[in-house]
């Protein structure tokens, strides 16, 4: 059996994905490579629009991408992903193109590999920033206890002084409860530039743990934690300070024994130093890149990590 010429499969039909494609994209995302995610997959086809192109030899997807739309503002672009069988034959350009034809006028980012890069550079794409992704299993310097034998409790009132900046000394964090919501989004919305009501609001469903920090009562910070392989995810992570951010951090370390990942905004070199003195170290990176806008809106001090990054 011949396998499809290039120009064959460039032709092959986009479609729209749904949650009926979750077992098709985790295949492809093991065929890569990557974790399975179905959890993952089945928040972004939730919140956002996924488009796929069904392989020539009936065997699931030969590639896929997510948009997740913030309104007018921008989409984010992600999950760009084509089997290894088919790599390398204009499926992800083809597929990109469809994603900015769809969108119009709107905006786009995304969060380029190297390898990537240039096809974003040809399409009209300008790298803006960089991220880190950092791995490894998290250790609470001089907290006396491995950060995997906390107990959940333990997160619900200030840190030990030992984990805990001393900058943040008056910050607290604790689980966040549901009324916490329009805090959060009130806190997120210039942070991120965006309303993404519709993703923080999935957010106690879909974390393992959603912590908030507190100052005298006010919300100055939030993150999540979820699964993802064998790893746990720390993101999104919004904070006033590299401190509370830090504290964030610890508190949901402190309720898991799997490694952490977070892909941290390289300009916060505080935060990832910190994070490699305690353990993580750098896994790969990624380059920002945006389509018809000079830069992502919002206010990258405060944006210390994203959800994931294909959802900006």
């Amino acid at each position: 059996m011949h396998s499809p010429s290039p120009r064959s499969l460039v032709d092959l039909p986009i479609r729209r994905l749904n949650r009926g494609d979750l077992v098709p994209c985790a295949d492809l995302c093991e065929d890569r490579g990557w974790p399975r995610d179905e959890h993952r997959w089945g928040l972004l086809l939730s919140a956002g629009t996924g488009y796929g192109i069904d392989a020539p030899d009936g065997k699931g997807l030969a590639a896929t991408c997510l948009t997740m739309p913030y309104g007018s503002d921008f989409t984010a672009v992600g999950m760009m992903l084509v089997a290894g069988r088919y790599g390398r034959q204009g499926i992800a350009r083809r597929l990109m193109r469809h994603v900015m034809e769809t969108v119009g006028d709107t905006p786009l980012a995304l969060y380029a590999t190297e390898q990537g890069q240039p096809l974003y550079e040809d399409l009209g794409f300008s790298p803006v920033g960089r991220a880190e992704r950092v791995g490894g299993r998290f250790e609470a310097i001089g907290s006396g206890t491995p950060s995997g034998t906390s107990s959940p409790a333990r997160s619900s009132s200030a840190l030990p002084a030992s984990v805990l900046p001393s900058s943040a000394s008056s910050v607290t964090t604790r689980p966040a409860a549901a009324d916490d919501l329009q805090a959060m989004v009130r806190l997120d919305l210039p942070v991120f530039g965006a309303d993404r009501t519709h993703l923080l609001a999935r957010l106690p469903a879909f974390a393992d743990r959603l912590q908030v920090a507190e100052d005298h009562g006010e919300l100055v910070g939030y993150a999540a934690l979820w699964p993802s392989g064998h790893a746990e995810v720390v993101g999104p992570l919004i904070a006033r300070d590299t401190a509370t951010a830090q504290a964030l951090v610890a508190a949901l370390a402190a309720t898991t024994d799997r490694p952490l990942r977070a892909d941290v905004d390289a300009r916060h070199k505080e935060l990832l130093g910190w994070l490699m003195e305690r353990g993580l170290e750098p896994v790969s990176r990624t380059t920002v890149m945006t389509y018809g806008i000079p830069d992502l809106p919002g206010d990258a001090a405060h944006r210390f990590a994203p959800l994931t990054v294909a959802t900006g």
